[in-house]
């Protein structure tokens, strides 16, 4: 009795050694290298995992970072070019500059100027709503207003205005990661160039429809008219499905469109107030001589 359980206890531990062994051997056998500088780039970037980079993680841009040739096409809006700068140095390669982009929401149709409809009782989520009918008012390009947008950014820079229904987005908050994109079913939050004291001049409508239709919809929507076409003297703006587009990378702020279109549908956002035209200041001294 006792010799068996002394052979059983051999062979127990030599079968474990033997595993051991060939374990071993697999373990080199398949060992992946990884460099030691993911970790140090890793340890560089915010860390939000938001895949604003178009990666999967951190850690994932991490590494397209260390093995990239370049850092052409290679971004991270969280950190910016300060974290992106600290990276290139860490890899001793270069960063490119790049311009600081800001979430903007392509739809100002407010209940005054987009009178509802009909009453969605259901799931309050946008694509549930876009899958299940045109929405809420005669528009079926706007804001569905039930908040997906704010759900899916992670930085708290989106909220739900009460007073107009739509969602409304701090620029200061706001670090470009896309989520909010990505989660709109009606594609009308757009990524455009962050200017100084976060100036914009955009056209705050999707819709596709011709004039007529849309602006039955909602008064200050796009009606194609090419007014602010004719006036724009750098080739900023552009016609296409009905709808007028102002290129973020040509537009100089002259805002010379604004004031030409008839629907309001082009906003112009943080600038002074303007001042008032000659001929009103010549109106007003005829028709108050004592002024």
């Amino acid at each position: 009795m006792g010799h068996t359980i002394i052979i059983t206890v051999i062979s127990l531990s030599l079968l474990a050694l033997l595993a051991a062994v060939i374990l071993y051997f697999i373990a080199q056998k398949f060992k992946v290298y990884e460099d030691p500088r993911i970790d140090e780039v890793q340890a560089l970037l915010p860390a939000a995992n938001c895949g604003g980079c178009g990666f999967a993680g951190c850690r994932n841009f991490a590494e397209a970072l260390v093995k990239a040739e370049t850092f052409d096409g290679l971004n991270c809006p969280v950190g910016g070019a300060p974290v992106m700068a600290e990276a290139a140095q860490a890899l001793g390669k270069e960063a490119p500059v790049v311009d600081p982009l800001v979430a903007v929401l392509l739809c100002n149709g407010t209940p005054e100027q987009r009178p509802r409809t009909s009453v969605y009782d259901g799931v309050p989520d946008c694509r549930i709503a876009h899958n299940l009918y045109i929405g809420e008012t005669d528009c079926s390009y706007g804001c569905l207003g039930k908040g997906d947008c704010v759900t899916a950014c992670t930085f708290g820079a989106i909220y739900m205005s009460k007073e107009t229904s739509l969602p409304v987005i701090i620029d200061d908050k706001c670090v470009a990661c896309g989520n909010c994109v990505k989660a709109c079913p009606r594609n009308i939050i757009e990524l455009r160039k962050k200017a100084k004291k976060d100036r914009k001049i955009y056209v705050a409508c999707s819709n596709c429809d011709k004039g007529g239709p849309a602006r039955r919809a909602c008064k200050v929507a796009c009606i194609a008219c090419t007014k602010c076409v004719k006036v724009c003297k750098f080739d900023a703006i552009t016609i296409e499905n009905n709808l007028a587009y102002i290129d973020a990378l040509k537009c100089t702020f002259c805002r010379k469109c604004a004031t030409e279109c008839p629907t309001g549908s082009i906003l112009e956002i943080n600038f002074p107030p303007k001042k008032p035209a000659p001929e009103a200041q010549n109106e007003t001294i005829k028709v108050n001589p004592e002024v």
